[in-house]
């Protein structure tokens, strides 16, 4: 399995590989995006078409009901009786005259005069399927494919008019595989008109609201309200075959999503090969001295006295350019070159300043430790080989953490107490930005709350933030624990904190960052070093 996860890890660091997956993934993506947009737009098409053509149908359908209801009671109107020549002819007439009856008829007892034969014996009608106060209707009379024959019938009196299936076709632009059927009893029954059968009511879920478009996952049912309350029409279709189907816009969106997988790959691999570029590049700092240490210092704000500083990593390119710490430094976390770096601070502020701490017992250097140094019991035995080399005990050097260093409490717990055992103070940096909770906090053997420089930035002001302060301070002093303000700035603020029970703060106020050389100065002259940015250093 470890030879597996070896072989995984070394094709995945590959840039090439890489850049392709990231294409390859990307392209499935918006390709699998594409198509779905593209499904949903043909979709929401045949539904609009649909929906169209239901009301087609309706307004044609309306109008052959209305020339059979007018036959109908055109001849009903008439004061002739029998099969007699004026009744042939006023049965002619009316089938002439109108574009949708096929047949026009007089029922006389057994005996049946006909606009399309004359007088002949009736067959015997079953009981109309619609029985309303003026009219009766017969749906679907035949189920032969003939489309001479009538496919509905209405009558009035002893008149009947029909319409056959041939009429109804050409009205009636019926999609492949579609059905028109008469809904009758409150949509409990359906009668074919045109079009195979189909299964009534066509869902178990069949919803009970009256909606005219209904989409089922491979039928499409328009119903149709009509002028009268005792049938509805309802128009049937199987759904398209989408998946066979490519629009304009799909062929537009499959190349633009190879295209854009392209791109992000391409992009992918310059990250890469920046990413790994830099990191070659930070190796190679290490070993040249292109890292150095600065200092910023921490004041007791009554007396303005410097007590200790917090090394800094700062990097200098040959060109004499700065590279800032949020590029390089989690590019060293997730390389694994933060333990270097880390490292060659502890080793750095033991050669520059070692003597200097010697002869200042009360004067302490931070040093701060990135997640991986937190979850170890690495830097105590380091520390404790480079405080003996240089004899400097270890409550001079101080380890600071952040809360989103704490990624396992319990595990960090442990290794800081460790630290703490054998005379290192332990400090919180950035205190309030991450998410270490109360409960913890009184469990972790901390010394010190630094606040980020965003909450004292707010005080004074009307920010939401600008509370958060003063509530860290008050914590702090519940639980025992000495409190730094980081990036005062102004001589306000510094008094404001003071007044709160803040002993101590850092910040361009009191001196920007400074080399070794300057912080000794400060501690032995005991005076102000003229403030400078980092990239005035020499």
């Amino acid at each position: 399995m470890s030879a597996f996860l070896a072989w995984l890890r070394q094709i995945f660091h590959r840039p090439w590989l890489l850049a392709a997956f990231a294409a390859l993934a990307s392209a499935i993506l918006l390709l699998t995006g594409s198509v779905g947009v593209a499904l949903q737009q043909m979709k929401e098409s045949e539904s609009a078409q649909m929906n169209a053509q239901g009301e087609r149908f309706l307004e044609r359908l309306e109008q052959v009901f209305g020339q059979l209801r007018e036959g109908v009671d055109q001849l009903q109107a008439l004061p002739l009786a029998g099969c007699s020549p004026a009744m042939q002819e006023a049965l002619q007439q009316v089938s002439m005259s109108s574009r949708f009856i096929y047949e026009a008829a007089y029922v006389d007892g057994i005996f049946v005069c006909s606009s399309r034969g004359g007088e002949r014996v009736a067959d015997p009608l079953r009981q109309p399927d619609i029985r309303g106060p003026t009219y009766s209707y017969w749906l679907n009379t035949t189920t032969e494919p003939d489309e001479n024959l009538a496919a509905l019938m209405l009558g009035r009196g002893r008149f009947l008019v029909s319409t056959s299936r041939g009429h109804l076709t050409d009205v009636v632009d019926l999609p492949p595989g579609g059905s028109l059927l008469v809904v009758l009893d409150h949509g409990t029954r359906a009668i074919p008109v045109l079009g195979p059968p189909q299964p009534w009511p066509p869902a178990a879920d069949w919803p009970s609201e009256d909606k005219d478009l209904i989409e089922l996952s491979d039928r499409l049912i328009y119903r149709m309200p009509t002028k009268s309350p005792d049938y509805q029409l309802v128009l049937i279709a199987p759904r398209a075959s989408l998946p066979l189907k490519m629009n304009g816009l799909l062929w537009l969106l499959f190349p633009g999503s190879v295209l854009v997988a392209i791109c992000i790959g391409w992009l992918v691999l310059q990250l890469i090969l920046q990413r790994r570029s830099m990191s070659s590049e930070l190796q190679h700092a290490l070993k040249r001295g292109e890292l150095q240490v600065l200092y910023q210092p921490i004041f007791e704000l009554d007396s303005r006295i410097c007590v200790g500083a917090e090394a800094l990593v700062r990097w200098r390119r040959p060109d004499g350019s700065l590279t800032s710490p949020d590029l390089f430094i989690p590019l060293a976390e997730n390389t694994g070159q933060i333990r270097q770096i880390t490292d060659f601070v502890l080793q750095r502020v033991l050669e520059q300043l070692g003597q200097l701490l010697r002869a200042n017992r009360q004067l302490y250097i931070s040093v701060n430790l990135a997640a991986c140094d937190v979850m170890v019991p690495r830097i105590g035995p380091v520390a404790a080989r480079l405080l003996a080399y240089h004899r400097v005990p270890a409550s001079q050097i101080a380890f600071e953490v952040t809360e989103r260093g704490l990624i396992d409490v319990v595990v960090a717990r442990d290794n800081l107490q460790a630290l703490r055992a054998v005379g290192h103070q332990v400090l919180i940096d950035d205190f309030g930005t991450g998410y270490c909770s109360l409960a913890y906090l009184q469990t972790l053997p901390v010394d010190c709350l630094k606040i980020d420089k965003a909450f004292i930035d707010a005080l004074g002001h009307d920010a939401a933030s600008s509370g958060v302060a003063p509530h860290i301070i008050r914590m702090a002093h519940d639980l025992h624990l000495r409190v730094i303000a980081e990036g005062i700035e102004c001589e306000d603020q510094a008094v404001l904190l003071n007044s709160e029970g803040v002993n101590y703060g850092q910040g361009w106020l009191f001196a920007h960052p400074l080399s070794a050389r300057q912080f000794v100065e400060l501690i032995t002259r005991g005076r102000r070093v003229r403030s400078r940015r980092i990239d005035d250093e020499p």
